[in-house]
């Protein structure tokens, strides 16, 4: 059959010469594969066995205690590592980076460490924090242990309240049979820097809940690492604010209160699932189309080592970031040294304090670990190639998350691109085309109720797409009247609240070489006497451009003008037509900044007053967030303003790029069940710039040219099967070209 998989390396795309290039290539990949369940392993059992740590278990329920929070790999430095890539060397030895929170201490804290040599470490080194800062207790993510008392606290609060919600809503927390409340808790985790105070949200325990608040919410203070020592300080119920549970219940019994009477729950009441309702005009008794690959892949994965068309990169899946792409060449050319997602946020605004308070920021909940099972035909084609992941974050052991990441050869439905040469005579002179095939490697994040779909998209014409898709549920609160200020009414009594996505990108580039400069491009109009008719004049477009020589010239806030063209060349390096070899980055998005500079939550994310920022590489400034700014944004350990407050030279220099990408979304009622990917999706492009003499992709075989022949009968011309197989279609290609009058 022509549609099985053949797993034949002459099928592949790609080169098969045992170029230097290329086997330096593969050879280094492995400097940027995440860590083995085997080194996770043996890094756990060292550090368990330094008694001088007093490591235990992190899924005990003592908070009072010492364990590893996470576990990932530690890079090399860029130049050791561009001595395995360029020049064969010897790899540098693995190393891992850990994170131990200290709580069975006098001044808890957290520390992070290196631990090496793997598979087999015997040493470790605390990991040097930039000012010598300690990073304070109080900043950690939040642990399955401290979830644990969580439940068990709310539930001893709403027995309290236990009428006052079966009264409101039908539903209880405490000692709930059926109907129960479940609950979500909102961050950053108090108003000042060293605090730990939570709003939580009650709703429904049922399919969805993310759309079932009931108007109830807590303000826990759970800083005391005793959580018989944990306190209620406020109470909001149907828009009153109460010191107390008690205050709550007396004013409910007293009837001086507004009480809230929600309608009564209807089980049949589909709203918030996935289940299919409503008329639908299309067919159930046949799929719809599908991606196949008639003859096997045209692409190879070595680990996490992949070549297609003329591309090679290496992958990680950063446990506390996610997607990232090391070494990405071009026709055994660099383009980029790293491009890597760094950060994603979501900030909101509402009428209920949990509402007001969500400031998400989700490196802080290790979204790179959320990658859970891609589901086949759906999440991926079917034909993908499925990847497991291995994460060690709030564990005792490796978890095992399965076919987390893909990578597939899809066509785009849309021509590279083609032209229909007319003869202006009911013919042509000729037709000619070539298809749009495209790599993608792709994985996803479930942070709480949203799903990020993160793609990396490989062009045949040296193009690069950077692209995340929101999709999931949409954060919603009780609906009060003053809420529509801050969003929709999207049932009952859901306000579906309005927040902003932002997601931040380090595109370490290295154009032709590591020695980069950046310049802007943009259009003026010019005025000027007409040289063919003196008794007129000529306006239109002439170029600027604008060498952007320092990082401050080349750090464009929101809400200024952004130039159009975004150019980064190497000022060494000429094609054959005496340009500078270059790429630029092109956006897709309709980002704009999430609070005034300086307000206290924003300290914590700079790096969002920023479209774009450009600033000299240094492997001190290896990220632009942390996993500690989500509950300490007002005092964060990495500041990304940092980066370029001195201002440095970036002329013939080794060149990052920090892109910020987003969008703002108002729900609406069509986000029920789940907000939908189109129009939702936003990234960038990295393009070639007059980095090759023509287009790439003439080296493309699956190039079709048609010219009429003897008679007018066509003479087609490819360099690939005539018959693409029966998968797709036994007809062999026909085209005709002419046209005329009926």
């Amino acid at each position: 059959m022509w549609c099985h998989h053949l797993l034949l390396l002459t099928t592949l795309g790609v080169s098969a010469t045992n170029s230097a290039g290329r086997m330096n290539a593969l050879h280094g990949a492995s400097m940027f594969a995440d860590l083995t369940p085997r080194e996770m392993k043996n890094v756990r059992d060292y550090l368990m066995n330094c008694k001088e740590l007093g490591l235990t278990f992190a899924k005990s329920k003592e908070l009072k205690k010492n364990s590893i929070l996470l576990m990932e790999l530690h890079l090399p430095r860029k130049h050791e590592a561009l001595r395995v890539l360029d020049r064969g060397q010897a790899r540098p030895e693995r190393q891992a980076r850990v994170v131990v929170q200290f709580g069975n201490q006098s001044l808890p804290n957290i520390t992070e460490y290196i631990v090496s040599p793997l598979p087999m470490p015997n040493s470790y080194k605390s990991k040097a924090i930039k000012g010598d800062r300690r990073i304070k207790f109080e900043s950690r993510p939040i642990s399955w242990a401290e979830y644990f008392h969580f439940n068990a606290f709310i539930e001893k609060a709403t027995m309290k309240a236990h009428k006052v919600l079966l009264d409101s809503t039908g539903f209880t927390y405490y000692n709930c049979s059926n109907r129960c409340l479940t609950f979500s808790d909102i961050a950053p985790r108090g108003l000042a820097s060293g605090e730990r105070r939570s709003w939580v949200i009650l709703q429904k325990s049922v399919e969805g809940y993310f759309l079932h608040p009931v108007g109830f919410e807590l303000l826990i203070n759970h800083q005391n690492l005793d959580p018989e020592q944990w306190t209620v300080e406020k109470v909001w119920y149907n828009g009153q604010y109460f010191n107390s549970v008690e205050e709550l219940v007396e004013g409910y019994d007293s009837g001086t209160i507004e009480k809230a009477r929600l309608p009564e729950h209807d089980d049949d009441d589909l709203f918030s699932t996935y289940v299919p309702r409503g008329h639908s005009n299309t067919r159930t008794d046949i799929h719809g189309p599908k991606l196949v690959e008639p003859q096997g892949p045209r692409y190879h994965v070595e680990r996490n080592f992949v070549e297609y068309a003329g591309w090679s990169f290496a992958f990680r899946v950063r446990s506390s970031a996610g997607l990232q792409i090391f070494d990405l060449r071009f026709k055994g050319e660099r383009i980029a040294y790293e491009v890597s997602l760094q950060e994603a946020i979501a900030f909101y605004s509402g009428d209920t304090p949990a509402a007001m308070q969500t400031k998400y920021i989700d490196a802080g909940w290790a979204m790179g670990t959320s990658d859970y099972e891609l589901a086949p035909g759906i999440d991926c084609p079917e034909i993908a190639t499925f990847l497991d992941m291995y994460h060690y974050y709030d564990t005792d052991k490796p978890m095992h998350y399965k076919n987390a990441l893909c990578i597939f050869e899809m066509t785009t439905a849309m021509p590279l691109r083609r032209h229909f040469n007319s003869n202006f005579s009911g013919g042509y002179n000729f037709y000619a085309g070539l298809e749009n095939h495209v790599l993608v490697i792709r994985t996803t994040s479930t942070v709480y109720n949203y799903d990020y779909i993160w793609d990396f998209l490989f062009y045949q014409n040296g193009v690069m797409e950077s692209r995340v898709s929101a999709t999931g549920y949409i954060h919603a609160t009780f609906f009060t009247p003053q809420g529509l200020h801050y969003g929709t009414k999207v049932y009952n009594y859901v306000l579906g609240n309005l927040h902003t996505h932002l997601i931040h990108y380090k595109v370490d580039l290295d154009v032709a070489g590591r020695e980069n400069s950046f310049e802007t491009l943009d259009l003026g109009f010019q005025e000027f006497t007409n040289p063919w008719s003196s008794n007129h004049t000529i306006k239109q477009s002439r170029l600027i451009r604008t060498p952007r020589e320092t990082e401050r010239s080349a750090a464009f806030r929101f809400g200024k003008k952004f130039p159009r063209y975004l150019h980064f060349h190497n000022p060494n390096q000429q094609n054959k037509w005496g340009h500078k070899k270059g790429y630029r980055i092109q956006y897709n998005s309709h980002a704009d900044s999430v609070l005034p500079r300086g307000w206290k939550e924003e300290n914590g994310i700079p790096w969002s007053r920023y479209k774009l920022a450009v600033t000299r590489h240094k492997d001190s400034e290896t990220t632009s967030s942390s996993i500690y700014t989500q509950n300490d944004p007002w005092e964060p350990l990495v500041s990304f303003e940092d980066y370029i407050r001195n201002n440095e030279n970036i002329v013939n220099e080794d060149l990052v790029a920090w892109v910020t990408v987003g969008f703002l979304h108002i729900p609406h009622s069509e986000d029920i069940p789940n907000t939908a990917t189109p129009g939702n999706s936003v990234g960038f492009f990295l393009r070639p710039f007059n980095f090759f003499d023509e287009d790439p992709s003439l080296s493309s075989k699956s190039t079709v040219i048609v010219r009429p022949g003897k008679d007018r009968k066509p003479v087609v011309q490819r360099w690939t099967p005539e018959v693409v197989g029966h998968c797709v279609s036994n007809k062999p290609f026909v085209y005709d070209g002419t046209y005329s009058g009926v």
